[in-house]
C-alpha cells in the first residue's frame, strides 16, 4: 500500500466520562444521576447501591442486584460516592484542556451529563437547565480555542435518577422521548461546535439500575430496556442529521476480543456464539435489523421483545455513522466457562499466553488488530477506537516524577499493532482516544488508585487529596507520538 502511516487528519487524543471526572454532582442545578447513589469500592470489595426502600429503610444493594419495586435512590450520610466530586473537571476544564492541548491532542472524548441538562431528565414541561447547557458551552469553546474536535457521548452509564425512581429508566417507553428531547436540546445548542457525537456508551454492558434505570435485572426487563434504546439511538441518528447534516453520530460498544480455547468444533463454535452476545448490539445499529440468529439467542434468555408498529423501520432507516469501541483486552471461550459481558468487554477463561495487569486484566496488543479486522470486514465502514488503556497504581518518587515506563509500552504495543491494522489491513480508522487520559474514578471499582492517566490528580480512594494536576513520564511520550502521527513512538 502507498500509506505507511496514518491519515491526514487522525483523531489522536484521549477520552474521559461525567460520572468519573466531571463531578460537581450539586452545583451549577444539576439533578441527581443513578451513580450518584453509587459508592466506592475495591477489586476484591464490589461497590454498593444506596436505597430507601418502601417502609423507609435505608440499605445497600448489590450494584447488580434488583431494586425492590417502591424503592428510590438516596444519598447516605457519612458515606463515600466518588461520581460526587470525581477528579472535578467541573472547576478544572480551562487547566485540563490547556494540559491536552500541550500534549497534541486532536480530539477530546467526553460526555455531557444528561442531568445537567434536564435534571428530570427532559419530562414534560421541563425547562432546560441554562446553567449546565452554558458550562458545556465553555468546555466546547476551550477545545475550539486549541483546535481540539470534541467527541461527546450523550448518554454514559448516568441516568437521570428522577427517570429511574419514577418511570423505571429505560424499561419504559416515556423515556425515548425525554432522551430525545435531550438530544434535540444538545444537538441545536451546540450545533457549531460539536460534529462528533455518541448517543449510548458501550450499550452492550448496559444492565440494572445503575446503567439503565431498571429495577428488574432479569433478561426480559433488560433486552426490553435495550430495544427502547435502540430506538432511541435511531431516531437521535435521525434528529442529528436534521439539525446538522455535518454531524457524525456513532454506535458504540465495549469489544474486547474472544478466543477459543483450542480448535475442538465445540469451543470454535461456542465462541462464535458467544460473541454474538456482544456483536449482536452493532449488527442491529450498524446494518439496522435484528439479526436472523437473535431468534434463537432469544429463545435461549427466555426473551420476547415487544416492538411497537414502526419501531423496525426507524431502526432500518437510521443507522449508525461509524462504529466506536473500547478495547481492553481478549479472553478465552471454552464450554463451561462462560461469564457475562462487563465494562471491559465479554469475560471468558484465562489466556495462558497473556500476561496481566494487577487488576487481572490480560495484556493483548496483538487482539486489538485482531478485533479491528473482525469489525471490518463486519461492517465496511469507519472504526474509532474510543477506549484503550492500562489502569496501574503509580508511585510519585520522591523527586516529584512519575515514571509509568509500564504504560508507555503498553500503549506503544497497541498502537504500533493499530498501524498494522491500517497501513496492512485497510482499515478505515478515524481515530484513537486512549481512556482516562488524566486520572479519573474507576467505573468498575470505585477506585483512584486504578489510575490511566497521562496526568496524575492527587486524589485518593477516599476523595482527599488537592486535585493537583501532574504530568507523567507518559505525557512527553504521547505528545511525541500526536505530533508525529503516529511515527515517533
Amino acid at each position: 500500500m502507498g500509506n505507511k502511516n496514518f491519515k491526514e487528519g487522525f483523531l489522536w487524543g484521549g477520552a474521559t466520562a461525567a460520572t468519573q471526572y466531571e463531578g460537581a454532582y450539586n452545583q451549577g442545578g444539576r439533578g441527581l444521576a443513578t451513580n450518584d447513589f453509587l459508592t466506592g469500592g475495591t477489586k476484591n470489595s464490589p461497590r454498593k447501591v444506596s436505597v430507601i426502600l418502601k417502609d423507609g429503610t435505608k440499605t445497600f444493594l448489590d450494584r447488580e442486584a434488583a431494586v425492590p419495586e417502591g424503592a428510590v435512590g438516596y444519598i447516605a450520610e457519612e458515606t463515600y460516592y466518588p461520581s460526587h466530586k470525581a477528579t472535578d473537571f467541573y472547576d478544572h476544564y480551562k487547566g485540563d484542556i490547556a494540559l491536552f492541548a500541550e500534549m497534541g491532542f486532536k480530539c477530546f472524548r467526553m460526555s455531557i451529563s444528561w442531568p445537567r441538562v434536564f435534571p428530570k431528565g427532559g419530562i414534560d414541561g421541563e425547562v432546560p437547565n441554562k446553567e449546565g447547557l452554558e458550562f458545556y458551552e465553555r468546555v466546547f469553546n476551550e477545545c475550539k480555542k486549541y483546535n481540539i474536535e470534541p467527541l461527546v457521548t450523550l448518554f454514559h452509564f448516568e441516568n437521570p435518577a428522577y427517570l429511574a425512581d419514577n418511570y423505571d429508566g429505560w424499561y419504559s417507553r416515556e423515556t425515548i422521548d425525554f432522551y430525545l428531547r435531550y438530544c434535540k436540546e444538545v444537538f441545536t445548542r451546540y450545533k457549531n461546535l460539536v460534529k462528533y457525537w455518541i448517543p449510548i456508551n458501550e450499550i452492550n454492558v448496559l444492565r440494572g439500575y445503575t446503567r439503565l434505570g431498571c429495577r428488574d435485572t432479569g433478561a426480559q426487563a433488560r433486552y426490553q430496556a435495550l430495544h427502547h434504546l435502540f430506538v432511541a439511538n435511531a431516531l437521535a441518528i435521525k434528529l442529528g442529521h436534521e439539525i446538522n447534516p455535518e454531524n457524525k453520530i456513532g454506535a458504540m460498544l465495549a469489544l474486547s476480543g474472544i478466543y477459543p480455547k483450542d480448535c475442538d468444533p465445540k469451543n470454535i463454535m461456542g465462541a462464535v456464539e458467544y460473541r454474538r452476545r456482544a456483536l449482536f448490539f452493532s449488527d442491529v445499529m450498524m446494518r439496522g435489523y435484528y439479526p436472523s440468529y437473535t431468534r434463537s439467542m432469544f429463545e435461549d434468555l427466555g426473551v420476547t421483545i415487544s416492538k411497537q408498529p414502526g419501531d423496525d423501520d426507524i431502526i432500518r432507516k437510521y443507522v449508525s455513522d461509524f462504529l466506536a469501541f473500547s478495547y481492553y483486552r481478549t479472553t478465552v471461550y471454552h464450554t463451561g466457562v462462560v461469564q457475562e459481558t462487563d465494562t471491559g468487554g465479554q469475560l471468558g477463561d484465562a489466556n495462558p499466553f497473556l500476561e496481566k495487569t494487577p487488576w487481572g486484566w490480560p495484556i493483548d496488543p496483538t487482539g486489538l488488530r485482531y478485533v479491528l479486522n473482525e469489525l471490518h470486514e463486519r461492517y465496511q465502514r469507519p472504526l474509532f477506537i474510543v477506549e484503550n488503556g492500562m489502569g496501574m497504581d503509580d508511585v510519585i518518587e520522591e523527586d516529584g516524577s512519575i515514571n509509568d515506563d509500564y504504560r508507555i509500552q503498553y500503549l506503544e504495543d497497541h498502537i504500533k499493532e493499530m498501524k498494522k491494522a491500517v497501513v496492512t489491513d485497510g482499515v478505515d480508522l478515524l481515530g484513537y482516544t486512549t481512556w482516562g487520559c488524566i486520572d479519573l474514578v474507576s467505573s468498575g471499582t470505585g477506585e483512584m488508585k486504578k489510575r490511566y492517566g497521562f496526568i496524575y490528580v492527587d486524589m485518593d480512594d477516599e476523595g482527599n487529596g488537592t486535585l493537583r494536576r501532574i504530568k507523567k513520564k507518559s505525557f512527553e511520550w504521547y505528545k511525541k507520538v500526536t505530533q508525529s502521527n503516529g511515527e515517533n513512538l
